[in-house]
């Protein structure tokens, strides 16, 4: 479905911050983080009364993919749903003034990336790869199954972890993200879990496609 908007995308991302009489300008990687921070935050409240849950922000030059989720798996319907519903965010809140760029919705697959506390704790009884941050202790790169979840961290359970397990707590963690077992015969997530699916819409300054399953 092709539908033409009028009008240049204003983009309400980020503004430099003030300081007494001055103003301090931000470098471009402190900008492009805090764009990342605020899109995330939008979207997922974009996402949220359709019953998703924003997965993760892939904002690169010339696309925007965002990774939606729910229990059971989002199917084609719930993506399409959410595609249009982010691309009329996105046309208040374009990440690319006056450029063109891809919006690609899709759903995790079989391995997906881990970020906040919810997201864990339905993790938990699958096997995890987390990349600690620099500074820590122990060995940055840890694996093994998902034991336990609270509010302030996690526990991974494997035979190359001392004592066979380690506690981690959220703050430590740079990235963590579900690793497919291919010696099981189910899917993380269990029985019933749609497989990666996705519905992209091509977008340009001033008109946009949506791509309806």
């Amino acid at each position: 479905m092709r539908r033409s908007v009028g009008g240049q995308p204003t983009l309400l991302l980020s503004q430099p911050v003030r300081v007494g009489d001055g103003v301090t300008l931000e470098g471009p990687r402190e900008v492009d983080d805090k764009v990342e921070d605020e899109l995330t935050e939008l979207l997922a409240s974009t996402v949220e009364p359709l019953g998703l849950e924003l997965v993760e922000v892939d904002r690169r030059a010339g696309s925007v993919r965002v990774v939606v989720d729910r229990p059971g798996g989002a199917d084609l319907e719930a993506l399409a749903e959410a595609t249009r519903a982010v691309s009329v965010v996105l046309d208040d809140h374009d990440p690319f003034p006056g450029r063109r760029y891809t919006l690609e919705v899709s759903s995790p697959g079989v391995e997906r990336p881990l970020r906040t506390p919810a997201q864990f704790a339905r993790a938990v009884g699958e096997k995890v790869s987390v990349r600690t941050v620099a500074g820590g202790q122990g060995e940055r790169r840890v694996t093994g199954r998902l034991t336990a979840v609270d509010e302030d961290g996690f526990v991974l359970q494997g035979e190359d972890l001392p004592d066979g397990e380690r506690r981690l707590g959220y703050a430590e963690v740079e990235r963590a993200r579900t690793v497919f077992d291919w010696g099981t015969s189910s899917r993380p997530g269990g029985p019933g879990r749609a497989p990666r699916q996705a519905a992209r819409a091509p977008r340009a300054a001033g008109r946009k496609k949506v791509a309806t399953p």
